[in-house]
């Protein structure tokens, strides 16, 4: 870590924890300038953190009054679930593996496919009348779908040879809509509109210098001349927010934020949805292909895109991060090869109840196209069950860093329970 970046954090006075030695200058860059923004309060960097477009990936930041739509991110809600079903690994032939991976193919939608009628949402909870018709639009196609990416669908063994069911997707368009609305709306509320009045009246100085000088006579001419002001401001303003991918908060106090975080929620309960939709896909595969009963033992879902209020108007922002509490239950996934963590929080307060929401990636996806062999992705992964092309070396183990180290480092945040080791793997 750069040393001036370090200072610079130092420099806020506000409580942060780094829980890696290596964090590339992208990053810490970010995270500084997070640190240093009035309504941020406390951060923490995750063990897997890397470069993200606002708040790093793997970043942990606590404000107060304020909410930022750009620290959740666009796919509001992505996370983790895990199914652990009462069926023998052991028991279960190469064969029907691959049966049930053709079973699951043709029931769940992945990469940019979607369902061809609409499918039912199990939904309640507030929202605004532009999430409802993000959802009749959009929402209702997307439901039980897997996405491209680092999302996956895996089935693999647990320690104790059980089958395990995991699946890594979020709200599928859905939040991303969303969080694209809040996202330009928090900019223009944070534009100075005043600077457009100016730059309007120099315009057009003869012709306001004529209304000062004879009103109210001209009433209505000023009326047209405030509409066109008002017009005038409103396009340069939506001009001026063409990069939306900015720290720009909400008050959680106004009815914009409001409406933000009840929609927020609305995605969280929609992401969830969809990996519930996904696990019945799976679980019923395996009943179908092992003719038996997919009883449930265990059921865990952590999503690592979102904000917590913690009372006192305080929210915990968490962008690539998992809620890590005392005694709760979380996913976190390594690579295809070396699988899935289940792990319990320790509720560590420096971390702000949080641990990393993976291994992280330490080559983008244009250099591990690049840079990674084919050929040795091939070999590092033939033993899957999988509907692997070559053009999915971007998410090769190689392309990640080591889950190994990412989890010693985040020792005194989590507590490893068990692990998945993958046997099916589907990305899209």
């Amino acid at each position: 870590m750069r040393p001036d970046l370090l200072a610079r954090i130092s420099a806020t006075n506000k409580p942060f924890k780094i829980f890696t030695d290596i964090v590339e200058d992208g990053a810490m860059t970010q995270f500084a300038e997070c640190m240093e923004l009035s309504s941020v309060v406390q951060g923490a960097l995750m063990p897997d953190t890397h470069q993200g477009y606002v708040a790093p990936i793997g970043s942990v930041l606590l404000t107060r009054n304020t909410i930022f739509p750009s620290f959740v991110g666009y796919d509001i809600g992505c996370g983790m679930s895990e199914c652990k079903l009462d069926i023998n690994v052991d028991d279960i032939t190469h064969e029907q593996f691959v049966a049930i991976k053709n079973q699951i193919l043709r029931d769940v939608p992945i990469g940019f496919s979607r369902h061809k009628k609409p499918q039912h949402i199990p939904l309640e909870g507030e929202m605004t009348t532009m999430a409802y018709k993000v959802l009749t639009d959009t929402g209702k196609y997307q439901i039980g779908t897997l996405g491209g990416g680092n999302h996956f669908l895996e089935l693999g063994k647990c320690d104790d040879g059980k089958l395990s069911i995991v699946v890594h997707s979020g709200s599928r368009g859905v939040g991303h809509k969303i969080a694209t609305h809040y996202m330009r709306e928090a900019a223009i509320t944070n534009v100075d509109e005043n600077r457009y009045v100016i730059e309007f009246n120099d315009k057009n100085r003869d012709w306001y210098n004529s209304f000062k000088q004879d009103m109210p006579k001209k009433q209505k001419q000023w009326e047209k001349y405030a509409a066109a002001q008002t017009e005038f401001i409103y396009r340069r303003v939506r001009a001026r927010v063409d990069n939306i991918e900015d720290a720009y908060p909400l008050d959680t106090n106004s009815q914009l934020g409001k409406d933000y975080i009840n929609d927020m929620n609305m995605c969280l309960e929609f992401a969830l949805a969809n990996r519930k939709a996904m696990i019945d896909k799976c679980a019923y595969a395996v009943g179908r292909v092992l003719e038996k009963d997919t009883t449930i033992s265990r059921f865990i879902n952590r999503n690592h895109n979102h904000a917590e209020y913690i009372g006192s108007n305080e929210w915990v922002h968490r962008k690539g991060a998992t809620q890590a509490d005392q005694g709760m239950l979380g996913v976190i996934p390594g690579n295809m090869v070396d699988g899935s963590f289940i792990v319990q929080g320790l509720g560590c307060p420096s971390s702000l109840n949080s641990s990393s929401h993976g291994a992280g990636r330490v080559l983008s996806r244009k250099k591990a196209k690049e840079n990674l062999s084919t050929a040795d992705f091939r070999e590092e992964t033939k033993h899957l069950v999988a509907n692997h092309s070559d053009g999915n070396v971007d998410e090769s183990p190689k392309a990640y860093k080591d889950i190994f180290e990412v989890m010693e480092n985040q020792k005194d945040l989590v507590e490893v329970i068990d692990r998945v080791i993958p046997i099916i793997n589907i990305k899209g």
